[in-house]
């Protein structure tokens, strides 16, 4: 049986983890509920792909490509996305000035003819996720950070609060502020409580993973010697053809059984050392971010990475995103999430709400002694 000296060691530590990041924690978990709905917020967003009809049969990424270059000769296109199961259009990303980082912009254009658009107005969607994995200029290992308080939240709430299965069912409304707020934090503690630990788990490793792994990395290869860094070549001659990227992206689904195209990053396309790479999904499988690099010039595979057929550690690293972000079953699933998303901030704020009324009461109680103490006849 925990001891009451313990128990109150972690009620402190509950009360000072959950204030000092209850601010973050809120923006985090609040935008983390909303994001589930980003491509349909990007969608309701811009009036203009409202108005796109769905193509059956989208013309190919060749099609896409040929129209964005004759529209922009000059631009670097970097990223293509083809239509989903909410956005009817592809979208492109360009650089307009391949010199000038800030010239990027997001085109539309239509599927079924690969006619051009225009610019996309609004990134509303993309603007919830810079906020929720980075806090807009972060690290992501800062939102990894907070995954872990609100693991010691959960740890610590869960043995604090020893009888809140029997008080699962109460809520005194006619109480205090304090009170009230105290019971819907319980219920929400415990209702969500699974919930709450998937989310706090896959989102610490998606934000720490990364770091322990470059840390282990650097320490690994510490000790041996370090081959001399070799210049890069220049790459120089006249502009090679480009190859098929929809023969490319055919090469993908066979070589990746299940594989389903989301989006495809162009380096140097146009240029001598050019390549293209293909992200998706596994339409049969949970797994996240398959991955296939091909050559520019010759449609050649020169890589695949298929979570499947990688070690534990990387399978399981594979289900943190999906896992964490609920994009694998369906609008019902994307509903669930953003309901229990909003518990966890729900209990920032209410967290934060009882331990400022109880500083309140304690200084009330501390001024109503002092003023007890000074009055002649109730002291001593």
């Amino acid at each position: 049986m925990t001891s009451r000296r313990t128990l109150n060691m972690l009620f402190i530590l509950h009360s000072w983890a959950g204030v000092v990041t209850g601010l973050l924690l809120f923006a985090v978990c609040f935008s983390g509920a909303v994001l589930v709905f980003k491509h349909e917020i990007d969608f309701w967003a811009n009036p203009v792909l409202r108005a796109v009809p769905r193509a059956s049969e989208p013309v190919s990424l060749d099609t896409v490509m040929t129209t964005l270059q004759r529209a922009y000769p000059q631009a670097a296109v970097e990223t293509l996305a083809p239509p989903d199961a909410v956005n009817p259009a592809y979208m492109a990303f360009l650089r307009l000035d391949p010199g000038d980082n800030a010239s990027r912009t997001k085109l539309a254009l239509r599927a079924d003819t690969g006619a051009l658009i225009g610019p996309v107005d609004s990134q509303l969607g993309q603007f919830i996720r810079s906020l929720h994995v980075f806090l807009f200029f972060g690290p992501r290992w800062i939102v990894g950070f907070l995954g872990v308080a609100l693991l010691v939240l959960i740890g610590t709430g869960i043995v604090i609060h020893r009888k809140i299965i029997a008080e699962l069912f109460t809520q005194r409304w006619d109480r205090s502020l304090r009170v009230v707020m105290s019971d819907l934090h319980k219920s929400a503690g415990v209702w969500g409580l699974a919930f709450h630990l998937l989310i706090a788990f896959t989102g610490a490793w998606l934000g720490l993973a990364p770091v322990f792994e470059r840390g282990f990395e650097y320490i690994a290869q510490a000790g041996a010697q370090r081959p001399a860094k070799t210049p890069k070549p220049k790459l120089t001659g006249p502009a090679p053809a480009m190859a098929s990227l929809a023969q490319m992206a055919r090469q993908a689904s066979s070589a990746v059984p299940g594989f389903e195209t989301r989006y495809v990053s162009l380096q140097r396309w146009g240029q001598p050392g050019a390549s293209a790479r293909f992200t998706g999904n596994l339409s049969t499988h949970l797994y996240s971010t398959a991955q296939l690099q091909f050559d520019g010039a010759s449609g050649r595979l020169t890589q695949a990475h298929d979570p499947r057929q990688q070690g534990f550690w990387s399978q399981v690293n594979g289900l943190m995103e999906p896992l964490h972000f609920g994009d694998f079953g369906g609008l019902g699933l994307k509903w669930l999430y953003f309901l229990l998303g909003l518990t966890p901030a729900f209990l920032s704020l209410s967290g934060t709400l009882i331990w400022l009324d109880g500083r309140r009461q304690r200084r009330v109680t501390r001024s109503a002694r002092s003023a007890g103490k000074g009055q002649p006849g109730l002291a001593g």
